[in-house]
């Protein structure tokens, strides 16, 4: 656990708050005692994404799954707050380990652990299915490996039995590496696919290794549908139960009870030596707030109502379910003259669309950093307008994120040049319109310290006083932790921010006023930055902080939460 940040506050409904537990894609948890001294773990929903309806509909839905489902092998609901932000949940503190820490901290366990890890989440798993309900996110980051045995932990994408699916058409729920085939392929979700994630954690813990290798997310869940796990070096019985359990055909699958006899539990895991040493990573609990003190509790709330919901899903020291939460102002896609990318192809039949907009024109070309290039930073005042053929436009001053970013660069192994595929196709076309990305001091390929982007329009007709402003958004491979500038613990969290971003530039300005046409040149992470409700979140990190295929995308912008891809690169960091 983690001090508390500035930042925090002090309480949490009549809680409050002594440390940080985790963080992720849908928010915050962290240690809070009760008016009365009960230590309990508490989710908070980021600011930013409550104005999405699905994430809250999600969040609710976590609440109303947890109090459902109450068992030995889950954390019980504490209270809620749904009616209004700041939206959170409570749960009993669960003291112990992640699967994930656990592993990275001690490598891989021995046989005789994981056949007792194995039967006992079987057994929680078993008793989540007879309320009806799915986990569907169930990995090593979601499990607890408490004193009393493992605990199965965050429900925010859990479903229960006649429950519409909360998830956006063409993408599966899950972690890559630990989501069954028949849920990326058709996103059929059963408890069979409850059992394969169960096979695949069981080969991380007896491995130490992920269950199907590393890499971008497109290619793990291509393994995970057409190649074998890995499972070298595990003990052979284990290993076929493993096979069993993550056989492509769900059908093929044993069920939980079989689980639990192969298993062959002869002795409680809590006297497992090896298990009962995993107690030496817990960190001690604080009683007080780690980072300041504070003034006393606000008086507790009244009981909940008939009609409120109780609290839901703990998590502790690990990293929460990535929420898609899409906005009701989506990208615009706009009109002639600009045409809508419509490629689309399928690969390797892992249900994910692909497209590479190729845009005409010298890639490579380089100029001389021109006096006067795009500055950085958010305007103090107003955006300006200017005047297009009579109708006012915003003169924007920066790009705000509106929905999940699924654009993902994807390096080519093949290639000798550093070129890749994008996930998607552009959503406008300009044919005026080009790029180069190389290293800052020279033209080789971008692969670590500052990178130059340079851009600009060839053979463009502008109208007198017609605007069009362009900014590049450049987006790590996987999700970063504001607070270390690095990935999230265990590093499997799709990035689906939108990334660094850079200041507007408006290219028919400086089409009209640069007679060489000379390309607008930003450097990287110089000229970029994240922006959250209007306001600068954080300077770009170093590119090193995150080795992977990196993407560049870059945005025809007509508002700082109206713009549309038109071209999309990356560079590949070692």
């Amino acid at each position: 656990m983690d001090a508390l940040k500035d930042r925090d506050p002090a309480h949490i409904g009549a809680y409050t708050l002594l440390a940080r537990l985790g963080a992720g894609g849908m928010g915050q948890v962290y240690l809070a005692r009760s008016p009365g001294g009960r230590l309990v773990a508490i989710k908070v929903i980021r600011d930013e994404i409550t104005d999405h309806p699905e994430a809250l509909a999600r969040f609710r839905r976590e609440v109303e799954t947890v109090r459902a489902v109450r068992s030995a092998y889950t954390a019980n609901l504490i209270d809620a707050s749904l009616g209004a932000a700041p939206y959170w949940l409570a749960t009993e503190y669960v003291s112990g380990p992640t699967l994930s820490k656990a592993v990275r901290e001690r490598r891989a366990m021995p046989a005789e652990t994981c056949r007792g890890v194995f039967a006992a989440l079987a057994e929680g798993l078993a008793a989540v299915h007879a309320h009806g309900v799915t986990h569907r996110d169930l990995k090593p980051q979601n499990v607890i490996l408490a004193a009393q045995g493992p605990q199965l932990i965050d429900f925010g994408i859990a479903r229960g039995a006649g429950q519409t699916a909360l998830t956006e058409a063409g993408f599966a729920p899950g972690t890559p590496g630990f989501t069954a085939p028949e849920v990326l392929l058709r996103n059929d979700v059963g408890p069979a696919a409850d059992v394969f994630a169960l096979g695949a954690t069981l080969a991380y813990a007896a491995t130490g290794r992920p269950p199907f290798g590393m890499g971008e997310p497109a290619g793990v869940s291509y393994r995970a549908v057409h190649e074998p796990i890995d499972l070298a070096g595990v003990e052979l019985e284990l290993a076929a139960l493993i096979e069993a359990c993550v056989a492509k055909d769900p059908a093929a699958r044993p069920g939980l009870g079989e689980v639990i006899a192969r298993c062959g539990v002869r002795a409680a895991l809590v006297v497992d030596p090896f298990y009962a040493g995993l107690a030496q990573l817990v960190e001690a609990a604080p009683q007080t707030p780690t980072a300041r003190q504070v003034g006393v509790a606000p008086p507790a709330r009244p009981p909940l109502g008939a009609h409120e919901l109780p609290t839901a899903g703990a998590t502790y020291g690990y990293t929460p379910t990535q929420v898609n939460a899409p906005s009701a102002d989506v990208r615009r896609r706009r009109s002639a003259p600009w045409v809508v990318a419509a490629a689309v192809g399928l690969v390797a039949g892992v249900g994910v669309t692909t497209a590479l907009v190729f845009l005409p024109g010298e890639r490579g070309e380089q100029s001389k950093k021109p006096s006067g290039s795009a500055t950085q930073g958010i305007a103090s005042t107003p955006p300006a307008t200017s005047e297009n053929d009579g109708t006012k436009v915003e003169t924007p001053a920066y790009v705000e994120q509106t929905n999940p970013s699924r654009d993902f660069w994807t390096a080519d192994q093949e290639s000798e040049y550093g070129e890749g595929a994008c996930q998607l196709a552009a959503e406008e076309r300009n044919e005026h319109f080009q790029f180069s990305i190389s290293a800052a001091d020279s033209d080789a390929p971008y692969t670590s310290g500052k990178g130059r982007i340079t851009l600009r329009l060839k053979y463009a007709a502008p109208k007198a006083g017609e605007s069009y402003y362009l900014s590049v958004a450049v987006k790590p491979p996987h999700e970063i932790d504001p607070d270390t500038g690095r990935p999230y613990e265990g590093g499997l969290q799709q990035n689906l921010d939108l990334g660094y971003t850079s200041k507007p530039v408006d290219l028919y300005e400086r089409y009209r006023t640069r007679p060489d046409n000379s390309g607008v040149e930003l450097t990287y992470p110089d000229d970029f930055q994240q922006i959250v409700n209007g306001k600068r979140y954080g300077g770009a990190i170093p590119v090193e902080n995150d080795p992977g295929d990196w993407t560049v995308l870059f945005l025809h912008v007509d508002g700082p939460k109206r713009y549309a891809s038109i071209a999309c690169h990356g560079f590949t960091v070692k």
